[in-house]
């Protein structure tokens, strides 16, 4: 006789049907937990793709808010999103709880970074980057090599996208192919090259996919190699890194020199892609912030507009967008210089 169905399976029928997943493997789902770092474009279809797939426990950790720009390729917000003023990590969060109730969701607005990057992925059986930087993707990997915890490397950039599942010990780490990020202004961005959503949801889609091979178990099964996609021309390739790792050269998973995890590699002040925008994290042990007595004290055209999760106001021309962490965005200018002159003036040292 067969055993009775499990009922809180049911609305994962039609993907236990296929034989690799099974009841089996669901169950391993529903018992997993991912942590997903950024939940721009690559982050939001990802974090839609597993929820939906039935992954118990999902934290979202993302550094940003909303803007109009975003809603061409991130699949989980919308325009009441922005008029709500929601950070992209709280925005996500309650659009996942009501596609899927029976999931834990994590939102963490944050910054990823040397110092808190460990709690994030506490407990998480896997790690998916959704991040548009190097460094973060850099910060990632030495976490995880020295963690010996598996994530999955994405990137998109215009028509084209690469996805790399990374099993430390195993497989090839990012500093095995890439030992170092590239100089900086010397790789194309979002803001000079644009990106097509199309290669976006692809990129994303075969993310999550290896994922949850990991997540059941089917480690033999995982894609080993670089994917490679051009979706305008329709050019895909599969290409084989493993040489990459052989010698024991690489910095990271060969040497262990996390030089990111230790904050050597880690700035303070970054521009952010395609935003004319500076992000600015406070130092080490800084002091939580009190958003209404900033708003305060704030010149009458500031037109401040504070909730639970940020204060934004506009002054001299720039948007500033400042979190209870101390962390600021300010919009309109990408000289860091300048934004950190910016900040001290309205916020302080």
């Amino acid at each position: 006789m067969n055993p009775e169905p499990d009922r809180t399976l049911q609305r994962y029928a039609r993907q236990m049907l296929y034989p690799r997943i099974g009841e089996q493997g669901q169950k391993r789902l529903r018992h997993s937990s991912v942590t997903i770092i950024g939940c721009g474009a690559l982050g939001s279809v990802s974090a839609n793709t597993l929820a939906r797939a039935g992954v118990g426990s999902l934290r979202i950790v993302d550094r940003d808010f909303i803007e109009l720009n975003n809603l061409q390729r991130q699949v989980l917000f919308d325009e009441q999103d922005i008029a709500n003023g929601l950070p992209k990590a709280e925005a996500a969060a309650r659009k996942l709880r009501r596609i899927n109730s029976a999931i834990e969701i994590e939102p963490v607005v944050a910054d990823a970074n040397p110092d808190n990057i460990a709690a994030f992925c506490r407990d998480a059986d896997v790690v998916l980057d959704g991040t548009d930087n190097f460094e973060t993707r850099y910060l990632i990997n030495d976490l995880c090599v020295q963690a010996d915890l598996p994530w999955v490397y994405g990137a998109v950039i215009a028509a084209e996208g690469l996805v790399l599942p990374i099993v430390p010990n195993e497989t090839p780490c990012l500093r095995c192919i890439w030992p170092d990020p590239p100089a900086a202004g010397t790789s194309p961005t979002c803001d000079t090259a644009g990106v097509l959503s199309p290669v976006v949801n692809i990129v994303a889609s075969l993310q999550s996919l290896e994922v949850i091979k990991m997540l059941i178990g089917a480690y033999g099964e995982l894609n080993r190699e670089l994917f490679s996609i051009d979706v305008w021309t329709g050019r895909v390739r599969n290409l084989d890194m493993q040489a990459s790792r052989e010698g024991g050269a690489c910095p990271c998973c060969g040497q262990r020199d996390f030089v990111f995890l230790a904050g050597e590699r880690t700035s303070a002040t970054v521009s952010l892609c395609g935003r004319n925008a500076v992000q600015i994290r406070p130092p080490r042990g800084a002091d939580p912030l009190n958003l209404a007595a900033i708003a305060g004290r704030l010149p009458f055209d500031a037109r401040p507009k504070r909730n639970e999760f940020m204060l934004r106001f506009e002054i001299e021309a720039h948007e500033f967008t400042l979190f209870p962490d101390g962390r600021a965005i300010i919009k309109g200018t990408d000289d860091e210089a300048r934004a950190r002159g910016l900040y001290a003036r309205y916020i302080g040292g």
